[in-house]
């Protein structure tokens, strides 16, 4: 049980948290189209959980090594020794049947489309190595999250949460630039590549703010393909108010409060898209 709790520890399940809302709000809309077993609620939320756990296992074996010449990220259960890599590796493949199970469960479509979704939550660790849109992929990774779950639920796919999506894909690769900045100098020094190390912090906190301002617009976008009550546009000013506070705090000459920016007020983000969609 001691490894069980260490793998939860580094691949932070808590953090399950950012893509989960998404999924659930494409799902809350995707019922008033067709009808929703409450079961299938229960396989949407297990292949959620399964699907992270296994990208992010993945992601910490294969950077175990830069882990560990990193001081920043030296003292993970992997390169610190307090989880092994042969354990690492069960609890990861055990996710990837689990999450496959789960799709199977939920039809045809989705267990033909879980390879796909396997490679992409698996090929995001890999980017870094050649190419600074790294961040696009980690987006493009939680950014399925709304459209599969309307492909399990209808069997079918239209432009709302594909908007959901894109939504999703902008914030994600905004927070994940600013969430780069403090390892800028590490990336640069093994050659690994992100915007800040190819751009600079203060460049790539301007492309981060783009990003997010394209994330309000894409949100917007939702409400223009599903009919949704008055309470959805001013959550989604709500939101970018709070994209707004969080570079507000996060600067290329103070980056004290970017675990602030990056855990609390992205969580803010998330369960408030939820809450905007269930009320509208």
């Amino acid at each position: 049980m001691s490894s069980l709790a260490a793998f939860a520890r580094t691949i932070k399940l808590s953090h399950t948290l950012f893509a989960m809302p998404f999924a659930l709000a494409s799902g809350l809309l995707a019922a008033r189209t067709v009808d929703v077993a409450p079961d299938r609620w229960a396989w949407i939320v297990a292949a959620m959980v399964t699907a992270r756990t296994s990208a992010m296992g993945f992601n910490r074996l294969i950077d175990r090594d830069l882990d560990a010449s990193n001081p920043r990220t030296a003292g993970r259960e992997i390169p610190s020794g307090a989880l092994s890599p042969r354990a690492a590796w069960g609890y990861t493949l055990l996710a990837t049947a689990g999450f496959v199970a789960c799709a199977a469960a939920l039809g045809s479509a989705t267990l033909w489309l879980s390879p796909v979704a396997l490679a992409v939550l698996w090929g995001y660790s890999l980017t870094k190595r050649f190419t600074a849109l790294c961040h696009v992929v980690l987006g493009l990774a939680l950014g399925l999250a709304p459209v599969a779950t309307w492909i399990a639920l209808t069997d079918g796919l239209t432009a709302t949460p594909i908007w959901m999506g894109l939504g999703v894909l902008t914030w994600v690769a905004g927070f994940d630039i600013l969430y780069a900045t403090q390892d800028a100098a590490y990336d640069r020094s093994v050659g690994l590549h992100s915007v800040p190390a190819r751009l600079g912090i203060g460049r790539a906190l301007s492309v981060a703010r783009a990003l997010h301002i394209a994330t309000v617009a894409c949100f917007a976008a939702v409400a223009w393909t599903f009919p949704l009550g008055p309470a959805y546009p001013v959550g989604v000013v709500l939101l970018g108010g709070v994209l707004f506070a969080e570079h507000r705090i996060v600067r290329a000459d103070d980056l004290s409060r970017l675990d602030q920016a990056f855990f609390e007020m992205n969580g803010y983000v998330a369960l408030g898209y939820l809450a905007t969609v269930a009320l509208s």
